[in-house]
């Protein structure tokens, strides 16, 4: 008999997509043949998916979740072949599961999201039986999760498509219950998805690409042949606009173009009687 090694469970779980320790049980009865493991996982049930394996995958759903004292939170992104199956309640109900358990847990890899404990089973599994149950390819996406302890998170989810979470800082346990402050936070989330910003504030944006920007405005600007000094003036201004339309706080809020998502915050925290600051969110969206 040869000896069970994880390259051999490795070699049949690319070929057959089926769980792991299923692998690893389907070589020990068929004392390590691949050929056979794999028709023992068929009689099992388990090989189904690896029929499907190479369709392509490019509908699905994402999902956030936030633990109940606004700590943590996750987002998931699942892929499968039709929207018709993105859509069912069984499948999307499968994403806000594994959201949760992102967000409960922080995976950091791939291996580690596949193994998290979901319902009875891990998500691994769960995923496995999704596609025996519906007919269609799918795979895990890109998953990310966040914490805070000294503020919360909020998130929201546009459709099954966009999904969003912002972490927010201040000291006061009471802000977060407080309806101020979740009508400002479900508004701030809302923003980012539909705004879709580069960064939360403007030191948080990538030295690069504000060097990308200003050399870009420059160019533009020694083309109008105008005096230097005039020009570094127009470059700046130029670059005051990037500032303002793609960064959250410096952009003007959505549902009152009156004010910025900066004044807005500290409207919120005065109406709170504590220090609100936005410090960083997080977005998918399928497929981007």
């Amino acid at each position: 008999m040869a000896e069970i090694t994880a390259a051999l469970v490795k070699e049949l779980r690319q070929i057959t997509d089926a769980p792991m320790m299923e692998c690893k049980k389907a070589l020990t009865e068929a004392e390590g043949d691949v050929e056979k493991a794999i028709d023992v996982l068929r009689k099992m049930g388990v090989a189904k998916a690896s029929k499907k394996a190479g369709r392509d995958t490019n509908e699905g759903a994402v999902s956030a979740y936030v633990t109940d004292d606004g700590h943590k939170g996750g987002l998931v992104e699942v892929f499968c072949e039709t929207d018709f199956v993105g859509t069912n309640p069984k499948f999307t109900g499968f994403v806000e599961q594994v959201a949760k358990s992102v967000a409960e847990n922080a995976p950091a890899a791939e291996a580690d999201i596949n193994g998290l404990a979901l319902n009875e089973g891990t998500v691994e599994e769960g995923l496995t039986d999704l596609i025996h149950t519906m007919g269609e390819n799918m795979k895990i996406g890109r998953f990310i999760s966040a914490s805070i302890e000294n503020g919360g998170i909020a998130s929201y989810i546009h459709g099954s498509k966009i999904a969003v979470l912002v972490t927010f800082a201040f000291s006061k346990p009471a802000t977060y219950t407080s309806e101020v402050f979740k009508t400002f936070a479900h508004d701030v989330a809302m923003q980012v998805a539909a705004t879709m910003p580069i960064a939360a504030r403007r030191e948080d944006v990538d030295p690069a690409t504000v060097e990308h920007e200003i050399n870009l405005y420059k160019e533009q600007a020694a083309e109008s042949g105008k005096p230097e000094a005039i020009q570094e003036k127009m470059a700046q201004g130029r670059l005051e606009k990037f500032y303002k339309e793609t960064v959250l706080t410096e952009q003007l809020f959505i549902k009152d173009s009156n004010k910025t998502v900066k004044q807005y915050q500290c409207e919120t925290s005065k109406a709170v009687d504590d220090t609100i600051e936005i410090v960083s969110f997080d977005l998918l969206s399928i497929g981007d």
